[in-house]
This record gives C-alpha cells, structure tokens and sequence, in this order.
C-alpha cells in the first residue's frame, strides 16, 4: 500500500464528523452551594404562644426549613408527646433544628450550682438528639447580672470543655454564645479566648449582630474569628437611635430595617466549606401584636432580601 501524502492525509481528516475527535467532556464545576441557610429562631414569633408545634408550622408555612427552638417549649409539649412524634412532625414539614436555645448555668462558681447546670445541659441534650438537634446555645446564664462576679477566663474555658465533652456524649454540640448585656462573656475577645482556651476541636461560637453592638465589641475583630468557628449567626436590626447602652432586646427589629451593617458582617463570616445558619431573632413586641403567620412571612422575605447577591 503507498504511504499517504501530508495532504492527502489532511484532506482525509477534514472529511470527518467533528464529533469523531471532539468528544464532548465531563464538566468539572459544581454547582455553587448556596452560602448561607435561612433560619428562624422561635423568639420571633414567641409571643404569639403557638406551642411547639404551632411555631413550627408558621416557619414552614412562611418558606423555612430550619428553626432553632427553645427547649422550654420543647419540653411543654414532650409533657404528652414522645420525642419519636416530634420528630415526625419536623419531617412531615421538612423541618431541620439547627440549634436550641437553652439556659442551664454552666459557667457559674458554685460548684452545686454548675452540677445541677450540668445536670440539666445533659437532659436537654439527650432530649434535643432525640428530635434530631445537633447544636445547643450555651450562653453565660447564671452570671449575667449587673451583681454577677467576674468569672476567671481560664475556669470559663475549662468548663465549657466539660460542655463540650458532654456534645460528643450526647451528638449535640454546645455553642458558646456572647452576651452584649451580660456581666461575663460580652465581648467577642471574651468568647474567642474562651472558646481557644478550652481547647477542643468541636468549640463553636455562636455570635449575634445585636449583641455585638451592645457589648460594644462591633465588627473590628470579627475577620479574627476562623470560619470554622461560626455555624450558626443570629441576625436582627437595630435602630441609629438607640446607644448601645440604651437599647434592649425588644428593641431588635427585622434585617434591613436598621442601620446594622449586617451584610458586612456576613461578607466577613461567609464559609466556602460550607453553608452558615443565619438565624433571625428579634424579641419585638410588635411583632407579637400581629399574625404570626404574618411575621413568619415577613421574617422570610427579609431574609431572602439579606442574602441577594451574597
């Protein structure tokens, strides 16, 4: 057989269907996880006295598919259910906990004080596992008052270790929550040293735009804060008329409708491992004087609005 000239060669190719060689390839690109995850915290819809289950399908009635929930209310209603119908509830809403809100004195002094702390943090604990919760705030109750002692830093640390140990007991991980108001833990220097001083790979910290401008710690040393450190992150408004030594609780209003440079905070906190929990607590009681399927909605809509483009 004659050996096929360059040209002949080439012109033989070009008769050829590009698809022979030009196969199609696999695309390598994921596509982009979404970086945050709505939450509604049931304080904003508290006041309306919904029970356990009647907050939990406002949220899901309003687009959420997660909430973080207040033991207490949790506990009300396991009073005459089981945990199994809790559980099957959330499922049949497409509900996810994402965290609890708690108050058992951990962090106290008193040694039989922080025991029956302990005690209770272990109840809840297993009670909140059973629903499928995975995470628990753990803020500094029992030491937050105006005549509350100065708790040593380093104590602070070691008991929360102990929180800690007690999570990989029970499947529920203690988030140490800053408190702007609190005579312990207000500053976000306070819950970084604490949460590094305890030295634990499963410390987290569970910070809040509210209380960090009432605690006057703002937004300076947030970039310090690593992403793995933040899971969850309660978001609220505030008013530029109030100082931080004026405000309250009740004073939190919806994201965007203050002058809280949220979106800053979360261009700051934003995990591309991952997806963060914005949770949206506010204690407003005008909000409670309304539907609660109303501020479940709105809660929504100013949450989406918080996140376009993020």
């Amino acid at each position: 057989m004659s050996r096929l000239s360059r040209r002949q060669t080439l012109a033989a190719l070009g008769t050829l269907p590009a698809t022979s060689f030009l196969k199609p390839q696999p695309s390598l690109s994921k596509p982009k996880a979404a970086p945050f995850t709505l939450c509604l915290n049931m304080s904003t819809i508290r006041g309306q006295k919904l029970g356990f289950i009647g907050e939990l399908e406002a949220a899901s009635k309003a687009g959420f598919r997660s909430v973080e929930v207040w033991v207490g209310t949790l506990q009300d209603y396991l009073k005459t259910n089981t945990p199994a119908e809790a559980r099957r509830r959330l499922s049949d809403l497409g509900i996810t906990v994402e965290n609890a809100i708690g108050f058992a004195p951990w962090i106290v002094d008193d040694a039989a004080a922080r025991q029956k702390g302990l005690d209770q943090m272990k109840l809840e604990m297993d009670q909140l596992a059973q629903i499928g919760c995975k995470r628990v705030a753990t803020p500094p109750i029992g030491a937050q008052n105006a005549d509350a002692p100065i708790i040593d830093l380093h104590r602070a640390a070691e008991r929360y270790r102990t929180l800690l140990e007690l999570g990989q007991q029970t499947g529920v991980n203690p988030q140490l929550e800053l408190w702007g108001f609190s005579k312990n833990l207000n500053r976000l220097s306070e819950v970084m040293y604490v949460a590094a001083e305890a030295n634990h790979p499963n410390a987290r910290l569970l910070l809040d735009v509210y209380h960090l401008y009432k605690g006057g710690s703002g937004i300076t040393a947030l970039p310090m804060v690593g992403k793995p450190a933040i899971e969850v992150f309660h978001v609220n408004d505030y008013p530029s008329t109030l100082a931080p030594a004026q405000i309250t609780d009740a004073d939190r209003v919806y994201p965007g409708d203050g002058v809280a440079p949220i979106r800053e905070m979360l261009k700051i906190i934003q995990n591309p491992d991952r997806p963060v929990v914005l949770s949206l607590e506010v204690f407003n009681k005008n909000y409670y004087a309304q539907p609660a399927d109303q501020v479940a909605k709105t809660s929504y809509q100013k949450m989406q609005a918080l996140v376009a483009g993020l």
